[in-house]
């Protein structure tokens, strides 16, 4: 264990783990923190639950039985209650539609069975792996701001580097305390999104990108009436000079701009690894490069 200054004791309780030159900060005693799973009474039958996710993925009864290998009459069956799936084409049906894992327990409440995936802390012993294989990737790239998003983007876990990104922002660690939550932190007046040379450009991707992820996450939809609505108003310039969206920020040391990457766990079997995300901002430029290095 190694100590860090007190600006840093003071944001979170937290562990620091030493690797090459690098520590990673993560929060474990936060309110928000993971709880294990307790799956309620169902209000809805499987059929009803096949029916909604289908519906809201705008996939029609036809394509997810060809997905499937079953007749789409036996697929309305199921639907409407007049046929009862088993539990492995249960599972097959909701393979077909890639339904989150919490989604698929509960349809196998509802159908009678008992749920499959579990829903550990993230600090259970049984999740050691998963921290040891985050922790290295925090590490790995030193030089690009890092930091580990849950499914409602609540922040776990970030390296130096975003400390560094921060700092030259000028934006106040406390206020991230405040609302450790990197949507709400970006989106608050006066937050992240202020820093922004292209706050249209970023906004209109982070935002649809957190529409499209809401369907699956109610809590994500409840944050998202928090935001203005002039937020999503903002109309997305469309630029395609360069492959990817370039994030601009403007800081005391000039422009920072930053290409970003998501990484996420390619086969999960448990909920909380399952809504877990890195995401890094590899510096675009030299200037970038330089005040990170």
């Amino acid at each position: 264990m190694v100590e860090i200054d007190s600006a840093q004791r003071q944001f979170a309780k937290h562990r620091v783990i030493a690797a090459i030159t690098c520590e990673v900060i993560d929060f474990r005693n936060f309110p928000w923190q993971y709880e294990h799973m307790h799956t309620q009474a169902p209000t809805h039958t499987a059929g009803i639950r096949l029916r909604d996710l289908r519906t809201r993925q705008k996939v029609s009864q036809l394509d997810l039985a060809l997905r499937v290998g079953v007749s789409q009459r036996h697929l309305s069956c199921i639907e409407t209650g007049k046929a009862s799936a088993s539990k492995d084409m249960l599972l097959a049906l909701l393979e077909g539609l890639d339904a989150p894992l919490n989604e698929r327990n509960e349809a196998l409440v509802a159908a009678g069975f008992a749920p499959l995936f579990g829903s550990r802390p993230i600090d259970h012993r049984e999740m050691d792996t998963i921290n040891e294989v985050i922790d290295l990737m925090l590490t790995a790239q030193h030089a690009a701001p890092a930091m580990v998003l849950d499914s409602e983007w609540n922040l776990l876990k970030f390296n130096p580097s975003f400390v560094r990104l921060l700092q030259l922002l000028e934006f106040d660690l406390a206020a991230l305390q405040a609302t450790p939550n990197v949507l709400l932190a970006l989106t608050a007046p006066g937050g992240l999104a202020s820093r922004l040379e292209n706050p249209a450009e970023v906004l209109g991707d982070v935002l649809k990108r957190a529409q499209r992820e809401a369907l699956h996450v109610p809590a994500l939809q409840a944050m998202l009436k928090q935001i203005p609505q002039s937020m999503f108003d903002t109309k997305q310039p469309q630029n395609f000079n360069n492959p990817t969206l370039v994030t601009r920020f403007k800081s005391k040391v000039g422009e920072l701009r930053f290409v970003s990457t998501f990484t996420s766990f390619g086969a999960p079997l448990d909920i909380t690894a399952a809504s877990l995300r890195i995401e890094h901002l590899f510096p675009a430029d030299e200037a970038t490069r330089r005040a990170f290095a």
